[in-house]
């Protein structure tokens, strides 16, 4: 009988296992009219602020969603325009207000119910720093994905999760709503 290994099979799994690992690689690509962009290769971006005229862009980039975490109410947040714009490129757009003085685990109910959604994937997620749109991606890496806090948290921070309040509030989220 053969060995796995000389049926080629360990150097496959191998491959795959780096292949994999690359996949999930944060990268920093630049998009004119966005700020802060930080991108999961074949999941996800998040980004600080982005406005109408990098629509055009993320669609070239792969994603068939634009998810807005920004309130009406902040200063450049241009929901009305940024929906037009991302539509007109032909990305879906979900629009959920998230105050990161006051995170509403509801909010989070949203966003996790927008991301697993199969017709929002890959999605570019944003809000005015990174912030929020990585601690949501924190969220959904502790809940959905049942990773463990320090590899979550290790890759939040590489897609801009800067805020210890914001941190916290996904780590307490989490905790309370374990799937």
């Amino acid at each position: 009988m053969k060995s796995p290994l000389s049926l080629g099979l360990v150097p496959l799994g191998v491959l795959i296992a780096v292949a994999s690992i690359h996949a999930q690689q944060v990268t920093k690509p630049t998009i004119t009219g966005s700020i802060n962009v930080s991108r999961l290769e074949t999941t996800i971006a998040c980004a600080g602020a982005t406005g109408p005229e990098a629509m055009p862009e993320i669609k070239k980039l792969g994603f068939v969603s634009v998810i807005n975490l920004r309130q009406a109410s902040e200063n450049g947040a241009d929901v009305p325009a940024g929906e037009a714009a991302a539509k007109a490129a032909g990305l879906r757009y979900v629009h959920i207000p998230f105050n990161a003085a006051a995170p509403d685990p509801a909010v989070v109910d949203r966003f996790i119910a927008a991301i697993k959604s199969p017709e929002n994937q890959p999605a570019f997620v944003h809000c005015g720093s990174a912030n929020r749109a990585a601690a949501m991606w924190m969220i959904k890496r502790l809940v959905v994905d049942r990773w463990d806090v320090d590899k979550a948290s290790t890759e939040a921070a590489a897609l801009g999760l800067t805020s210890a309040p914001l941190k916290q509030f996904a780590l307490d989220y989490a905790k309370s709503h374990s799937q």
